[in-house]
């Protein structure tokens, strides 16, 4: 399912002829296109915003209590573990979970970013040593720049100046594919209601509507402010209310789902008073995107009692934190790694190609790949790697292949 900027000038009417060609009765037609057009334009209340009392949300605190005292004990037992590490293993985690973050959150809207050009990007705006990563594209960076800001500058206030911002970093180009939108600024609705819809042009479905675009500028005021002022709720439940408020006001032509994902991602920075991210909640939301489109639409179309979806916001993020520790498992295991090998002479090809598979190559390791990330000639990978091989750091690969193949010693190999 795709959600974004889809728009379409005439829902009621593509809904009646529906029902008309459905039911073939006249009468029942008008009546239902009657229906359909109160409820878009406000005798029935189609979408939240439609309510009279939008956007007083109610929460159920007894519902939400156990788990969110679950989930912020397991975000408390994982940043008490980071805390126990040194500097350069935090730092190493935080690049890890940001790479994982910035990919996963564009991979939800159908957009694929090269995870090694994510990672470059992120070493380099935190002074980490990335040697050998590729260059980041432009739309790359601009993502990177979003997710960085929205958590190292967690403190600062969001305003209307910032999302606009942010808005116009992951747009670098004017386009969203191969259209042109309104880039660091509102939507207009020029071209009819801004639509969330799935399915083939000509049979789309229309899963959301949201709010007129002169109803902008009171939205965002009111958002903004409000997010301003959250001490009285708990700040993990702030989170999820944010996360949903913004989404919901869907106040740009694209990037919507991005942008709420990076406030939401602000909004936990706060509750743990930390720059530092160790879990990814953009991870786990790809890992579970129907149901978390399913809780957004039926959330969207619901009253003003979002007590289902802050269940859902919260048991996502506590599995969130769960799967991190493998995350922090291949952090440790590194710092293990350099730990047993600290005193080895190694040269520099060395040590970079030895943290990109600590890292998680992808594919095999060969000569010819050293030889290329390394800009060296086929014979210095060659004696590179049999120096390794010597040591007892790299072995040679059992799967077959027309190349052979290298891969970090482990004491399973023995």
């Amino acid at each position: 399912m795709v959600w974004g900027g889809t728009k379409r000038r005439t829902v009621a009417e593509n809904e009646a002829a529906y029902l008309r060609n459905l039911s073939g009765n006249y009468l029942a037609d008008a009546e239902n296109e009657c229906y359909i057009l109160r409820m878009l334009y406000g005798e029935y209340p189609a979408y939240i915003w439609q309510r009279p009392d939008w956007p007083q949300f109610q929460q159920d605190t007894g519902r939400l209590a156990k788990r969110l005292a679950r989930t912020r004990h397991r975000q408390g037992i994982l940043l008490g573990r980071m805390q126990a590490l040194g500097f350069e293993m935090r730092s190493e985690a935080t690049l890890r979970t940001l790479t994982e973050d910035v990919v996963k959150t564009n991979e939800i809207e159908g957009e694929t970013l090269v995870p090694d050009q994510v990672r470059s990007s992120i070493g380099n705006r935190l002074g980490l040593d990335v040697g050998g990563l590729p260059a980041p594209d432009r739309n790359v960076d601009g993502a990177v720049e979003m997710a960085l800001d929205a958590t190292r500058n967690h403190a600062a206030p969001l305003t209307e100046e910032r999302l606009l911002s942010w808005h116009a970093a992951l747009f670098p180009t004017g386009r969203s594919g191969m259209r042109r939108i309104r880039v660091g600024q509102w939507r207009d609705d020029a071209d009819g209601p801004m639509e969330v819809v799935s399915g083939p042009i000509g049979r789309q479905r229309v899963h959301y509507t949201a709010p007129p675009a002169d109803r902008l500028g009171d939205e965002i005021s009111r958002f903004l402010d409000w997010f301003q002022d959250t001490q009285p709720m708990e700040p993990v439940l702030a989170a999820g209310v944010a996360h949903f408020w913004f989404v919901t006001i869907h106040p740009f032509d694209d990037g919507n789902g991005r942008i709420a994902r990076a406030i939401a991602d602000m909004a936990l920075a706060r509750s743990e008073q930390s720059p530092e991210r160790f879990y990814s909640m953009s991870a786990q939301i790809r890992l579970e995107r129907k149901t978390y489109y399913d809780i957004l639409e039926t959330t969207q179309k619901g009253g003003l009692d979002i007590t289902d979806w802050q269940v859902w916001f919260l048991e996502c993020l506590a599995r969130a934190i769960e799967n991190a520790q493998h995350s922090l498992a291949t952090v440790l295991t590194k710092a293990r790694f350099w730990e047993v090998h600290a005193s080895d002479m190694l040269n520099e090809r060395q040590v970079k190609t030895l943290n990109r598979l600590l890292d998680g190559f992808e594919g095999k390791l060969t000569s010819s790949k050293w030889a290329t990330m390394n800009r060296c000639s086929q014979d210095t990978a060659n004696r590179d790697i049999r120096n390794l091989i010597e040591r007892g750091i790299l072995v040679r690969s059992d799967a077959g292949g027309r190349s052979t193949s290298y891969e970090l010693f482990t004491a399973a190999k023995r």
